[in-house]
């Protein structure tokens, strides 16, 4: 099942939230398994699998770094339990941030944090003007590079919260 196919969306990194909603109640109202109980078991079944993906296409398109990874997967650039390696250059930033964990865990955070936003400039105008066919293969791995700092960005945080 694809959800940008199911929510009539073109395949892109980002989603306009209102018209999510909007989807997602009118497929709720189309698919809600109380609307066929007198339906057969495999129309049931089918409807249940359907009311299914709507709402965890609902629940991927309401988290900007869920929907980049559903694209990314969708768009072929990302394979389940793929392990990318990251350049050195940001890996030596992060040993950095560690080490200053180990010292202050405020700044640390804070670091993080002015990273995570650094990234997000460096990479919102390929985002937010993506079409499909007129984004070139450089600015795709762009966003790829994005979507594994950000992942390894947060596995430092949660690292705290624990």
């Amino acid at each position: 099942m694809n959800y940008f196919e199911l929510f009539n969306l073109p395949i892109a990194p980002t989603v306009d939230k209102s018209v999510i909603s909007k989807t997602y109640f009118e497929l709720q109202k189309k698919y809600h398994p109380d609307f066929y109980s007198y339906a057969g078991e495999s129309e049931k079944e089918e409807v249940l699998q359907r009311s299914a993906d709507v709402n965890n296409a609902y629940k991927t398109f309401q988290n900007p770094e869920n929907t980049i990874e559903y694209f990314l997967r969708t768009t072929g650039l990302l394979e389940t339990d793929e392990k990318y390696n990251l350049p050195p250059e940001f890996l030596m930033e992060m040993m950095d941030i560690n080490e200053t964990f180990a010292v202050d865990e405020i700044t640390a955070t804070k670091q993080v944090e002015e990273y995570k936003e650094k990234l997000g400039k460096e990479v919102e105008p390929i985002i937010q003007n993506y079409h499909s066919g007129n984004t070139d293969g450089a600015d795709l791995q762009k966003i790829k590079i994005f979507y594994f700092k950000k992942k390894y960005l947060k596995r430092i945080l949660d690292r705290i919260d624990d």
